[in-house]
């Protein structure tokens, strides 16, 4: 049975009733960091089951229990979560990594290289540089993975 994802980064601290609305339903949601506030992860976990990283602004107590990096098979699907891609420290198809997903440059993208899948949803929370306002589904079934971009 096909498993979906919710996926979001750099809320900085904003959970916008959009994005609320479109995870609703969802098996699951990844948080690729930059979440900004604890209140974030609090109101996500109403919604679904999360794994979170830290990023790069996640400061404070609240974010002392976040890992860098996490890992999650769902499906027989093994994921990579982390907040900046540049310190990715292993090698994805070595590890068995069918898809990494990150955040922290704000740019939506879906990229495959060396079969593995790259998913970057874009920040879900306040609108910087000219960058749309995204987040991603991910289906992981039986037919495979499937990655979506939503633009909000």
């Amino acid at each position: 049975m096909a498993r979906n994802i919710g996926v979001i980064s750099d809320t900085h601290g904003l959970l916008r009733e959009q994005v609320k609305s479109r995870l609703r339903g969802c098996d699951a949601i990844v948080h690729a960091g930059d979440i900004g506030s604890e209140s974030v992860l609090i109101e996500l976990r109403q919604i679904a089951e999360v794994v979170a990283v830290r990023g790069n602004v996640d400061n404070g107590p609240w974010a002392n229990g976040l890992n860098r990096t996490e890992y999650l098979e769902i499906n027989g699907a093994r994921i990579c979560v982390i907040h900046d891609i540049g310190t990715l420290d292993l090698d994805p198809a070595g590890a068995g990594v069918n898809v990494v997903i990150y955040g922290h440059s704000h740019k939506p993208s879906i990229d495959r290289k060396d079969g593995i899948l790259y998913l970057n949803p874009g920040s879900a929370g306040p609108q910087r540089f000219r960058l749309p306002v995204s987040m991603a589904l991910l289906c992981v079934g039986p037919e495979g993975i499937v990655p979506e971009l939503i633009e909000l």
